[in-house]
């Protein structure tokens, strides 16, 4: 793989050096310039186990795209610190077991660009929203099985769970059921996460977006 143009200096990572910057990365807290370290370090343990067959299934990944920069793996990195479910029964029991926080649920691929971008702000927030939303992280091709039920058609999907049942949110896209791109601001997407968990504790299955993107992302 090769870095790209945005990469300070262009050379061939091998897959023990992606490993090894990620392992290294992951002991350091993610700097931000408006959160302290308490705030953007997720505590996340994973089995040696599912460690390295997530990694392996992420360097064949990575291994489809052209070009690759040191950046790029360091925000790998953020979604590797977010808990991933890795098979059928636990999604199901991630969204039957939380009775008080809303289920968060990325469906997509830890190295799919537009999922990084997505994983990045989920990593940042997740212990701002700790009290009342959960995230987990799904491979769609590790776990197909929810792919024809939620039609898991785009590289990147999220969608809301509340003591099981799937909240909707009217973004103006004309898709009720999911968002199907990266936002990219953190506090854009505390403000969705908020205005569904509000609307879920009132019985609601739909709530509208505090934000309209139906010129942006019409569906």
């Amino acid at each position: 793989m090769h870095c790209d143009d945005k990469a300070p200096t262009e050379c061939q990572l091998t897959d023990a050096e992606i490993c090894s910057m990620v392992l290294m990365s992951s002991q350091t807290s993610v700097s931000d310039s408006e959160e302290s370290e308490e705030e953007t370090q997720v505590e996340y343990k994973i089995p040696i186990d599912s460690l390295v067959e997530m990694l392996n299934t992420t360097i064949k990944g990575l291994e489809k795209r052209d070009f690759i920069s040191k950046s790029d793996i360091m925000v790998f990195t953020m979604s590797y610190m977010l808990e991933h479910l890795h098979n059928g029964w636990q999604v199901d029991r991630a969204i039957l077991s939380e009775e008080d926080r809303l289920v968060v649920i990325r469906f997509g691929h830890d190295w799919d660009p537009t999922c990084m971008k997505m994983d990045e702000t989920l990593y940042k927030i997740a212990q701002r929203i700790k009290n009342f939303a959960v995230i987990y992280l799904v491979d769609t091709t590790e776990v197909p099985d929810f792919n024809k039920m939620y039609e898991l058609y785009d590289p990147c999907t999220l969608m809301f769970f509340f003591r099981n049942k799937h909240i909707q949110i009217d973004l103006g896209t004309g898709n009720n059921n999911k968002i199907n791109w990266a936002i990219e601001d953190k506090n854009e997407m505390i403000d969705i996460l908020e205005v569904l968990y509000r609307g879920a504790r009132k019985g609601r299955g739909l709530v509208i977006s505090p934000k309209d993107y139906s010129t942006k992302y019409r569906y």
